[in-house]
């Protein structure tokens, strides 16, 4: 076997051995809330329910983004059963979707040695250890977008004319994150593309795209989801588009408002230390021709700046700032750092020894995050209560919440009905912000019958007066306090569970049936 051959086996090996230790901490911690315990439960009451045209969210509709992330939940979830890791498989194969696609492209346009280098970078960065197992939609449109460039990239560098296959699945790229997340896995791609087209003048290339065949191919996969579930739904696009999308981009009432320079410093955090080197590179080549000082063509040089300039500066206009949204400029982020790292140290005698050491430094500080997560999140979480509930409730009873949604609480006991939601809904669709009760009552406008588990916090003493009801709130709640028919059961970190009070005699028939939930069987985490 020659050198080349065993060199790539060995980068093949190191990304292999990075993806399993991305799997192995991410069954190290219980569900975020509210991200992760929204997103799984969706997919999770997907399989439950058999509807896989419309997303639900305790059996309301949620339409803020399109089903791919739901439809891949629910399949993991049906193969592997209920727990954290099926829900976490999903992310953790587009990052590595974005990590071998980095690796190929990095070694085609540069050398092994940097290719190999930017991987391990992207690795062992908490975009990868920790953002490659967060379960939302960001992680799957970022790979999308990255896929999309690399493609398109190497199509128009192919020749005269693109390279029509290449460019061929830079459009099924551009579906998939359409379906990952909506407009912004066109949208990316495009201004990436537009702009390093015209900067390198390639722009005429355009014209020699296959753009009937692409667009065909970009229809088959994207939009047969819009349409049907458009004709089901005739509100949808306006909300999903017009609400979700522009509203979203352009307004200032959304949550997590952010100073501009809020990606300069997720930057840092995201691919600490190696943004150093990418950064440092910029101030050496202010002083001395690129040409000359790295095995990189300056067309591919310019792609990744633009890559990463262009997607921070579309994302910094909005008020609203959230992390996940700079994960797709981490590839082209990774390689410009190894070539800094390259021109920086990669002279030096200890440079291997310096790297290995902050790689070792990068896992440890994932590793503590992982592992410190669930005590800080601890009284935040339903986890507790949802193992009580599961193991006392039986499938036919139901579930009413107050004061505030324990998004994580459905998946872990593994409920089969929708939980009954109190709250003065009237009130909170004039004067409520971004919140749970936002995307409950907007869902709700979907579907008359599923808005039935929207009710008053007048139910709630009735309901205690009838067997087979649960309560759930959160520590402290005054919503609890004076209200008659309800008995403790379970007192938990954050939340708290009262049963009605019930007699074996008033509960008639339901004491014969099976007591107990799929969620009984779960492991609890401590």
């Amino acid at each position: 076997m020659n050198t080349s051959l065993t060199e790539q086996k060995k980068s093949w090996l190191i990304l292999a051995g990075l993806w399993l230790v991305l799997l192995t901490l991410a069954v190290l911690r219980p569900l975020a809330v509210p991200d992760e315990g929204r997103y799984g439960e969706i997919g999770r009451w997907m399989l439950e329910s058999g509807d896989w045209l419309t997303p639900r969210l305790n059996g309301i509709p949620f339409f803020h983004k399109p089903p791919y992330l739901y439809w891949l939940e629910a399949m993991s979830v049906a193969t592997l059963g209920t727990h954290e890791l099926a829900l976490r498989l999903i992310p953790a194969l587009h990052v590595g979707l974005m990590l071998v696609a980095l690796y190929v492209s990095a070694r085609i346009i540069s050398t092994e040695q940097i290719a190999r280098r930017a991987a391990m970078m992207l690795g062992t960065s908490l975009t990868f250890l920790i953002g490659g197992q967060y379960v939302n939609h960001d992680m799957l449109v970022a790979s999308w977008i990255g896929v999309a460039i690399w493609c398109f990239a190497f199509a128009f560098m192919a020749g005269d004319r693109p390279h029509a296959t290449l460019a061929r699945v830079g459009f099924i790229a551009c579906a998939m994150g359409m379906l990952s997340k909506g407009l912004i896995g066109i949208a990316l791609p495009g201004l990436v593309i537009f702009i390093w087209l015209l900067w390198t003048r390639q722009f005429k290339k355009v014209l020699y795209l296959p753009w009937l065949s692409g667009l065909t191919l970009f229809a088959l996969i994207a939009l047969p989801w819009f349409v049907i579930a458009q004709q089901k739904y005739p509100q949808l696009f306006d909300y999903m588009f017009i609400n979700q999308h522009f509203k979203r981009y352009t307004a200032t009432s959304y949550n997590n408002p952010q100073p501009w320079w809020f990606y300069l410093l997720t930057l840092v955090l995201l691919m600490f230390p190696w943004v150093f080197f990418a950064l440092n590179q910029v101030r050496r080549s202010a002083h001395r021709a690129l040409g000359a000082a790295l095995p990189m063509s300056r067309a591919w040089w310019s792609l990744c700046w633009i890559w990463v300039v262009a997607i921070m500066v579309f994302f910094s206009i909005p008020n609203s700032k959230l992390v996940g949204y700079v994960l797709p400029v981490m590839p082209a982020l990774a390689l410009l750092s190894a070539l800094g790292w390259e021109r920086t140290l990669g002279h030096r005698s200890f440079s291997g020894k310096l790297f290995a050491g902050l790689c070792v430094l990068n896992l440890g500080i994932a590793l503590t995050l992982v592992l410190k997560v669930g005590d800080v999140t601890r009284t935040g979480r339903a986890q507790d209560v949802a193992q009580a509930l599961a193991c006392a409730a039986r499938p036919s009873d139901t579930v009413y919440v107050a004061g505030a949604f324990p998004y994580d609480l459905p998946f872990y006991a593994q409920t089969s009905k929708p939980m009954v939601v109190l709250g003065e809904w009237a009130a909170w669709r004039k004067a409520v912000g971004d919140g749970w009760q936002r995307e409950l009552f907007e869902g709700a406008d979907f579907d008359a019958h599923a808005a039935r588990v929207l009710q008053s916090p007048s139910e709630l003493a009735k309901a205690g007066a009838v067997p087979g009801n649960w309560f759930v709130t959160q520590r402290g709640n005054p919503v609890a306090e004076g209200v008659t028919g309800w008995k403790l059961f379970y007192e938990g970190a954050g939340w708290v569970l009262y049963q009605s009070v019930t007699t074996s005699a008033a509960e008639g028939p339901k004491s014969a049936e099976h007591k107990g939930l799929p969620g009984c069987k779960n492991q609890r985490h401590e």
